[in-house]
């Protein structure tokens, strides 16, 4: 079978695979409602009353999870008259930790009993953003409806107490009992958030701890992204560009998933607001395979996989795009399904070059990406209403993803700066010397000439060492000519070391080289950089071969010296260098002082 046709059966599979997570997604949004959450006959244990709950204490918290009673209106058009009228005789459930809903047309009613002993203000949370509707109803003490709502269907800025999630104000009624009634439509998703009677000093201490964490995370999140959009300008980095764009993505994914977005960003844009906890997480989901794609090439290793991984990108924003026009559970279901399959492919293109490429930043960028899809899997699961809410479903990708900004960012950066290597080599080949780096001749002939100008106009010294590999000869008879280029680059790491930023190191000659000592300076400070020299090539070091030392013979010189040239002084110290013997017992010598 030729390539071309092994290629086409790939692709076909592929096709094939993502016709079944269409169809499972299909099946799954026509399955009946979850946990029994439709209306019906209850069983007898789910009509008993529950005893009122005593709120004394305001720094604590209480679950209706045992406390509530549920019951779903299924044309969801029964007002609160008509429900309180009608509640003696409808088949209340009492509320059962991690149960789901299925609300598509219907309305949720939860009832519960609660009596302030203490004169503190109390609150009803519902903990999950994004709830299309909530509304609290009670009587107050003169008898008249009280009437709260929030959710996607106002905006933040008028909920009873502005926030993520809904939040509503419990009556200041005290010592009797108040019966409080709870409506919700929501649609697409079950509704599985978990609902909590809390103390304002509790509420306000969990939304400080809240705002802190999500601030830090938020301001890493456009820190990086705007760090990587300037590195993608500033050196034509396509995989910083993506990883920017990707970051952005995410940040907006999750500001809309969290209802940060809703509360700070576009709390005015009602029909937006309803959209974007399904639409942004999906754009996010098709930026990080793009991300991922750059990074990985796979189009390195096949073709088809290229095409591939082109292909559930497209299927991704089409679904995207369908579930914003249709907003169907089927919709929804097909949308959840490509980014399992996205998360899926993620960890396969990561894989492959782990195992098959070559690139050494790898590790650090499967580690960067670890965290996120192992978390991504808990909101992936949320939506399938495989799980109810919990902390790892709302702030899973948030936690992944402030683990991986920075490890991908650091990874990036050291890819990127392998990569550059190679052009800041060529480019400095204008005024460096290709093997070891160090400066032409020319270039040190400019700034001596400069040096000795401002030398002589502010009357202080400068240093010029001449330096010479005494031994080179005897090293490429011995050790060949590899291992004499070895020792100019080792030389070279040794001459670095022995000046300051502002001093400057050449290569002059085959064998020779020139340290400037910008100044001031003085005789025992040129000596002791000669020293440290000659000391550095007669250690022993991995990067040469075994027995193998370097002897530096080096002439030193204090400038201005007479009318002395930049030229003229360097090929006096080269060649008071070179004449030095290669077994004169001194190995430096001062020229004029």
């Amino acid at each position: 079978m030729s390539f071309c046709n092994i290629s086409h059966v790939k692709q076909w599979l592929f096709v094939g695979l993502l016709g079944v997570f269409v169809c499972w997604a299909a099946a799954w949004a026509q399955q009946p409602a979850a946990n029994g959450a439709v209306t019906g006959t209850a069983p007898a244990a789910g009509m008993a009353t529950t005893a009122p709950i005593a709120l004394d204490d305001p720094h604590a918290s209480v679950t209706l999870d045992r406390r509530g009673q549920w019951w779903i209106d299924v044309t969801g058009q029964r007002t609160f008259g008509e429900v309180e009228a009608a509640a003696p005789s409808l088949p209340w459930n009492l509320r059962q930790p991690a149960r789901q809903y299925r609300l598509d047309g219907m309305a949720l009613w939860v009832r519960f009993d609660a009596v302030s002993t203490r004169d503190h203000r109390w609150y009803l949370e519902l903990g999950s953003s994004g709830i299309d509707r909530a509304q609290l109803y009670y009587r107050d003490a003169a008898g008249r409806v009280v009437v709260q709502e929030a959710g996607d269907t106002r905006p933040v800025s008028s909920w009873p107490l502005p926030g993520r999630v809904p939040t509503f104000e419990l009556s200041p009624q005290m010592q009797q009992p108040v019966r409080y009634w709870v409506r919700i439509e929501h649609r697409q998703v079950d509704f599985a958030a978990p609902m909590r009677v809390v103390g304002q000093a509790a509420l306000l201490a969990d939304r400080e701890r809240e705002q802190f964490l999500l601030g830090a995370y938020f301001g890493l999140a456009v820190l990086i992204a705007v760090v990587a959009a300037a590195n993608a300008l500033a050196f034509r980095d396509r995989g910083f560009g993506a990883y920017a764009i990707y970051v952005a993505a995410l940040g907006l994914g999750q500001a809309a998933y969290l209802g940060v977005g809703a509360q700070h960003l576009w709390d005015p844009w009602l029909e937006w607001n309803s959209l974007s906890p399904l639409l942004l997480p999906g754009l996010s989901g098709a930026a990080a395979l793009w991300f991922v794609k750059v990074v990985t090439e796979p189009a390195r290793f096949a073709r088809w996989l290229d095409q591939v991984v082109w292909g559930l990108i497209a299927a991704l924003l089409v679904s995207v795009a369908a579930d914003t026009v249709i907003g169907s559970r089927l919709s929804l279901g097909v949308m959840i399904a490509l980014m399992a399959l996205s998360l899926m492919m993620v960890a396969a293109l990561i894989l492959l070059v782990w195992v098959r490429g070559h690139d050494p930043h790898i590790r650090l960028i499967a580690l960067g990406f670890l965290p996120v899809l192992v978390m991504a899997l808990f909101p992936v699961a949320r939506g399938l209403n495989l799980i109810p809410h919990s902390p790892l479903t709302r702030y899973g990708v948030s936690i992944g993803a402030a683990l991986e900004m920075p490890i991908l960012f650091y990874a990036l950066s050291l890819r990127g700066s392998r990569r550059r290597e190679a052009q800041l080599r060529a480019a400095a080949l204008a005024n460096n010397d290709a093997l070891t780096g160090l400066s032409h001749s020319q270039s040190l002939l400019q700034r001596l000439a400069e040096a000795l100008v401002r030398a002589r106009s502010q009357r202080y010294q400068c240093a010029l060492l001449g330096v010479a590999i005494a031994n080179a000869q005897a090293i490429e008879s011995e050790f060949g000519r590899d291992a004499l280029d070895r020792v100019l680059v080792m030389s070279a790491s040794w001459l670095r070391r022995a000046i300051t930023d502002v001093d400057m190191a050449a290569r002059v000659g085959d064998f020779e080289f020139v340290l400037l000592l910008v100044g001031p300076t003085t005789a025992q400070n040129a000596l002791s950089r000669a020293q440290q020299v000659v000391a550095s090539g007669l250690r022993q070091t991995d990067a040469l071969p075994a027995g193998l030392t370097v002897r530096f013979n080096i002439a030193v010189s204090l400038l201005p010296h007479q009318d002395i040239d930049a030229h003229s002084a360097v090929r006096w110290v080269v060649d008071a260098a070179k004449a030095i013997a290669a077994d004169a017992r001194k190995a430096i010598r001062p020229l004029n002082f």
